[in-house]
């Protein structure tokens, strides 16, 4: 799955990467280090410009909260919970298969979290000894240190009980789509612990490699059957995962120092 992420590129360096043609300074985030469901994210998508008078799609760079909203949805409650869609599944599942069809982007990352139970921590779990396992976390990274790009979905949602010039009045969320985690060996594995993906957790964000963006955000490419080809895995061997402070699992830690790398696993949650 995907709970917690880190994004801090600016967004000229997004820009560059992603040939953004138009995004607007006074919607800059400030980067975040411990990007959690419900806050607000950079995505990169294709869409026309509204009252441009042309259809010609535009690649853009927009703010949307994470935490998907399906347009029909009565309220938007359920958003918190519709962080992730499943690769097997999105095609058919209600609240993503017509934004999977539409409306797809990019959210781009430095990496995403993921916490492991420690093995001496899992048997004290086994025995009834310990209620709450201590967990380690691990930051998952491009070995070669290029953006993260997530492949995620976005939609609309209309606040019926707001005027239509209140700035509330629509909400444009999003989420990110997983995938079954790899179990080939770490491009970079650490020194104590999980040595494949698999191991950390058995889902992963799909990170989309820069020969599928194109199509990948391209709207009119609606066919499911035709989409599903893009959701396939990409090439082994790209990433790196590493210990880091647990000072992470508390969403209200925010900082640089949280993608600091341990020499090893905390004390107590070794692997």
């Amino acid at each position: 799955m995907c709970g917690r992420y880190a994004s801090s590129r600016r967004p000229e360096d997004l820009a560059g990467v992603f040939e953004i043609e138009k995004w607007e300074p006074e919607e800059t985030l400030e980067p975040d280090y411990n990007v959690a469901p419900t806050k607000e994210v950079y995505a990169v998508l294709d869409r026309p410009l509204k009252d441009a008078g042309s259809p010609r799609p535009v690649r853009q760079l927009r703010r949307l909260r994470w935490g998907l909203v399906p347009s029909w949805a009565k309220t938007p409650e359920g958003g918190a919970r519709m962080i992730n869609a499943r690769a097997e599944t999105v095609h058919e599942k209600p609240a993503f298969r017509r934004a999977f069809a539409a409306r797809r982007c990019i959210l781009p990352a430095d990496g995403y979290y993921e916490w492991v139970t420690g093995s001496q921590e899992r048997e004290l779990e086994v025995e009834g000894k310990k209620k709450r396992p201590r967990k380690q976390p691990y930051f998952v990274l491009p070995a070669d240190g290029s953006v993260f790009a997530m492949a995620g979905l976005y939609e609309f949602w209309r606040d019926r009980t707001l005027p239509d010039d209140h700035p509330r009045a629509w909400w444009a969320t999003c989420s990110v789509i997983t995938t079954e985690a790899e179990r080939t060996p770490l491009a970079v594995a650490p020194a104590e612990g999980p040595h494949s993906l698999a191991e950390i957790h058995p889902r992963m964000p799909l990170m989309l490699t820069p020969d599928r963006w194109d199509a990948w955000l391209d709207p009119s490419r609606t066919d499911p059957d035709d989409l599903r080809g893009l959701l396939a895995p990409p090439p082994d061997g790209l990433m790196r995962a590493y210990p880091v402070s647990t000072a992470v699992s508390n969403v209200r830690n925010n900082g640089p120092e949280l993608l600091k790398e341990l020499e090893a696993p905390e004390e107590g949650t070794l692997f």
